[in-house]
């Protein structure tokens, strides 16, 4: 298994030494590049441990650190200067699993990224975070957050969104949505879709996010 590592460091020299040292060790290292869409780079790469750096352009490490809390349990790693006991423990309390102090040594980075995914990923499989214009479907705890804010999702209203989200820019047909929805215990027929897709999008455009799902008449549903 090749694992992913999201590196968020905006020195140059840092974070490319430590890409480098991750690929020798046979893991894939992605070093962001916009600071200001950290969140949506995460989603994209969707890696299974990420390396954060407190003071970063836009916003800092603390920012991005409750945001990825709000969307995903990967593993984080805070790498920082400011290693006073204060920003260590800030850094725990919003969620980090770990602090390396700058200046460090590449194997010491290393031992700790390689035991912290021994330790989260031997026995746990990997959550999956799906994006689409900046909302974030979790597909570990069923859970779609936008903005910051928690959308609360029915067992119907996940399982429409999660196959329209695994499908976005491509029309998902009716027939195809039903078939999602009957992996639950509801009768579905096409008037319990249309009404489940309606509530759905209800729920969505109270959230702030109108027009998420367009209809695709005589065919189905899509999200782009």
């Amino acid at each position: 298994m090749t694992y992913r590592i999201l590196v968020v460091e905006d020195d140059y020299s840092i974070s490319q030494a430590v890409a480098q040292q991750l690929a020798a060790w046979d893991m894939a290292a992605q070093v962001v590049t916009d600071f200001a869409n950290v969140l949506g780079e995460f989603a994209a790469f969707d890696p299974h441990l990420v390396l954060l750096d407190i003071k970063l352009p836009f916003y800092s490490g603390y920012h991005w650190c409750q945001e990825l809390r709000r969307v995903s349990k990967v593993p984080i790693i805070f790498i920082s200067s400011a290693s006073d006991s204060m920003n260590i423990v800030m850094t725990m309390n919003m969620g980090a699993d770990d602090f390396i102090a700058k200046p460090f040594d590449l194997n010491v980075l290393l031992a700790k990224v390689q035991a912290l995914l021994r330790r989260t990923y031997a026995f746990a499989s990997n959550i999956t975070v799906i994006e689409h214009r900046g909302a974030m479907l979790n597909t570990g705890d069923s859970t779609l957050t936008f903005q910051g804010e928690t959308i609360p999702l029915s067992k119907n209203e996940y399982r429409i969104l999660l196959t329209l989200m695994q499908n976005k820019g491509k029309v998902v047909s009716r027939e195809r949505l039903m078939e999602a929805l009957w992996a639950t215990d509801s009768f579905v027929d096409e008037n319990t879709l249309s009404v489940n897709v309606n509530r759905l999008r209800k729920r969505l455009e109270g959230a702030g996010l109108s027009g998420f799902i367009t209809t695709q008449h005589g065919v189905g549903y899509i999200v782009k």
